[in-house]
């Protein structure tokens, strides 16, 4: 570095000759010879842009062949300072005219001026547009400036009185900062301390807490608490004091077990008592095996003496009852105590397994072999009488009593189904209410509905192949024509699969049932998706799980079913008031907006309109995303043919002559008419509109509803007001703004025309001083709208 010598760097580095052998201008990007001082230069320091332009309107010049005049409009050969030039800057009109009284007939004289006039027209038009459209900015400009002055004087105020108070927050924080600095740590210690010694005091009562609760007999309350203090107290028990603590609990709690066993052994105890025996035995620890075992010979005893006696009623000395009693006596005691055994264990040693499930199947076996043997000798005692009525209906309540649990069984999968049909529900909810995470969308409505019907279908499906158990080969009563015929026509069709359908159509009708309650608090997405879901069924997923049912179990029984158009009409019906009811709540959601608009305005002292209210937008934009949450799930229907201008029809309307007289006081000098009686001999030759009208299953009917209910309101909602002039030209741009984009959704445009031409009237004849805004001011007003 010695050998570069001292550096002349403000900074200390040495100065480096030029490693690429570059100029400064080279190294600026300008090409070699150039003059650093050339002002067209566009990387040199005295550049100058007009000079760089007049270079540039030089070489075009020059490349199309053009001189000084005709680039500037004259024709070629022109003289620059001509006075007759009408382009040119040296133009008198004077001069102008002389030339033209002498060198022009009278014929050219005369088209000369119309062309004039014309161009004198087209002037003042554009002229009046600028004037306009700068006015209505400049006078908004200036209400922004007035408005920012008071604000900003009244925020400057505010923002005083806050950094005061900012100011005091701050000394006052500081303070309590460096009181509290010291204790914080403190604090959060002593905070844990008190947890923790809350947690102590619990254990340390809970010897006499468990005492307590045996004395009152709250078993279950003292099975909680011990299950709570068991896990501390068996990891701390190496501590003196925990340890003693633990020794009275075991003391307390195998007193509980004793009582709990004593009270197990009763004779005088129910299943369900026994049942929650068991239960806190379990929670205490309590071996399951033994447990089990003691269940079941508790069980025995109590089902042996209701055999023993029946078979006592079955002796040769006392008279034997007829055999309906008999049997309804033993349905109810035996086969009804059996029936509740056999729930209680399934729900207390589900965790046994097979093992578990095969003693059970022993204990049913031996036992109901006994009640049939007591049957059969019973039956047999009636062989010597001659009237059969008695033993006709024993058989039938025998019978009964049997295939009662097919029929249980049945009942257990339908109501699964419908918890499946709510559980799906609630899901949607969910998936509609939850908030959508940044740069994730949720799932669609199409999604969603094509994720509600599979779980249905296949939960259906579960169901079918669940309950066809009951019609396998192997399973001698299965063959029985009086079990399969009626089993599989009146309790898998009929009351599983018609059931479950009619039950989810139902469920689906009460969303409509009570609007001011539970319809109000239903998203209008759910109404959406359910009366897709019914249109669906409707179709084809009624007939597929009917044929599916009918194929898997051969319904040949004779008894009358529901045909399928029945449950067809049922879920298109459903999917009608459903969707007549998202229709109304939609509708309902857009008009309160449109209500509040025009309730809470002052329309007799509003100012001139300068654009259209914030309502009027956001009511296009919900009404643009019920046509794309719509179009999601129906078909686009059809419209009627629109016309070319479909978005301009309003200018016509507000801007005729006879919408002009309906705002004027008179049509003629002479002959004032009444404007009321106008409209109304307008409204008899007007088409009325159904604003309930029914809602078809497409995208076009169901906005065309909402549309109509909407307008509807407004209309009714201007009724009710006085309106001043510029009150009347805010209606006047507002409804011209909603014909802008509405007529888009409906099938037939001349409804939204209609509608707003009469919103608009009725504005018109409640106010005192109708003059109605011109009409390219309100279509300027619209599209900066």
């Amino acid at each position: 570095m010695a050998v570069l010598g001292p550096s002349p760097c403000p900074l200390g580095f040495p100065e480096v000759p030029p490693y690429y052998g570059l100029s400064e201008g080279e190294a600026a990007g300008r090409p070699p010879g150039s003059d650093p001082l050339d002002p067209t230069d566009l990387n040199g320091a005295h550049f100058d842009p007009e000079v760089y332009l007049d270079k540039a309107h030089g070489m075009l010049k020059l490349y199309y062949g053009l001189s000084e005049g005709e680039a500037a409009g004259r024709p070629p050969g022109s003289d620059p300072l001509d006075p007759t030039d009408l382009n040119g800057a040296h133009f008198d009109p004077e001069v102008y005219l002389d030339k033209l009284r002498r060198e022009c007939p009278l014929a050219q004289l005369m088209d000369s001026e119309t062309d004039m006039v014309r161009q004198i027209r087209a002037l003042d038009s554009d002229m009046q547009t600028l004037v306009y459209e700068n006015y209505n900015k400049f006078i908004s400009a200036t209400d922004t400036i007035r408005k920012m002055k008071n604000d900003f004087r009244k925020m400057e105020d505010e923002m005083d009185r806050l950094a005061t108070n900012m100011a005091v927050i701050t000394d006052f924080s500081a303070r309590i900062s460096a009181t509290l600095q010291d204790r914080h740590e403190r604090i959060t210690k002593l905070a844990g301390v008190h947890a923790l010694l809350r947690k102590l005091q619990f254990l340390f009562e809970l010897p006499s807490r468990l005492t307590k609760c045996v004395e009152l007999g709250a078993y279950g309350q003292a099975v909680r608490y011990q299950g709570r203090a068991r896990a501390v107290l068996q990891q701390y028990q190496h501590l003196p004091s925990f340890r003693a603590i633990q020794d009275d609990c075991q003391v307390i709690t195998a007193r509980l077990a004793q009582q709990l066993r004593q009270r197990f052994r009763e004779g005088g105890s129910g299943a369900p008592e026994q049942a929650e025996c068991v239960e806190l035995l379990l929670a205490l620890g309590e071996p399951a095996e033994e447990l089990c075992e003691e269940f079941l010979a508790h069980a025995r005893g109590r089902l042996e003496e209701e055999l023993k006696s029946l078979e006592a009623e079955l002796g040769p000395s006392p008279p034997a009852p007829d055999v309906l009693e008999f049997t309804d006596r033993g349905g109810s005691g035996f086969v009804g105590g059996l029936c509740q055994v056999a729930t209680a264990y399934q729900e207390l040693f589900a965790a046994q397994g097979p093992a578990g499930a095969e003693k059970l199947a022993a204990f049913a076996q031996e036992l109901g072999g006994c009640y049939f043997a007591l049957v059969e000798r019973r039956l047999a005692q009636e062989q010597g009488g001659s009237d059969n009525s008695l033993l006709v209906r024993a058989l039938d309540r025998f019978h009964r009593r049997l295939r009662a649990p097919a029929r249980e069984r049945l009942g257990h999968h339908l109501q699964g189904l419908r918890a499946a049909f709510l559980g799906c529900l609630t899901d949607v909810r969910q998936a509609l209410a939850a908030p959508r995470l940044a740069g994730k969308e949720g799932p669609g409505l199409a999604e969603l509905l094509a994720n509600v019907a599979s779980s249905i279908l296949s939960h259906i499906k579960a169901s079918l192949a669940a309950v066809h158990l009951f019609t396998a080969k192997e399973v001698s009563f299965s063959n029985k024509p009086y079990f399969r015929g009626e089993f599989c026509s009146q309790g898998v069709r009929e009351g599983l699969i018609v059931g479950f359908i009619r039950s989810m159509c139902q469920t689906a009708q009460s969303f409509c049932d009570s609007p001011g309650e539970k319809g109000g608090a239903t998203p209008p997405a759910l109404l959406l998706l359910l009366s897709r879901l019914c249109l669906d069924y409707e179709t084809a997923t009624i007939s597929y799980i009917l044929t599916l049912t009918d194929e898997q179990f051969l319904v040949q029984d004779q008894s009358p079913v529901t045909p399928v158009s029945t449950l067809c009409a049922e879920a298109r019906e459903t999917a009608r008031r459903l969707l007549t009811h998202y229709v109304k709540v939609q509708g309902l959601v857009i008009s309160q907006m449109l209500r509040k608009s025009v309730e809470t305005r002052d329309w007799l002292s509003t100012l001139e309109p300068r654009n259209v209210r914030a309502v009027m937008k956001r009511v296009v934009e919900d009404t643009t995303a019920i046509d794309v949450q719509v179009g999601l799930l129906y078909e686009e229907g059809v419209r009627k043919a629109q016309s070319s201008d479909s978005s301009k029809r309003t200018f016509s309307v507000y801007s005729s002559s006879r919408q002009q007289g309906r705002y004027a006081p008179s049509y003629t000098p002479s002959a004032p008419m009444d404007t009321n009686l106008l409209s109304n001999i307008q409204k008899l030759f007007s088409e009325r509109i159904d604003v309930f009208s029914p809602v078809e299953f497409n995208k076009v009917s169901v906005l065309t509803g909402i549309i109509k209910i909407s307008l509807k309101t407004l209309l009714e909602c201007v009724r009710l007001r006085t309106f001043g002039r510029f009150g009347l030209q805010q209606v006047q741009v507002d409804c011209h703004f909603l014909q802008l984009y509405l007529w888009r959704f409906v099938a037939d445009e001349e409804l939204v025309h209609l509608l707003l031409d009469e919103v608009v009237a009725s504005a018109a004849l409640r106010c005192p001083d109708p003059v109605p805004m011109e009409p390219s001011v309100v279509e300027v007003i619209c599209e900066r709208g």
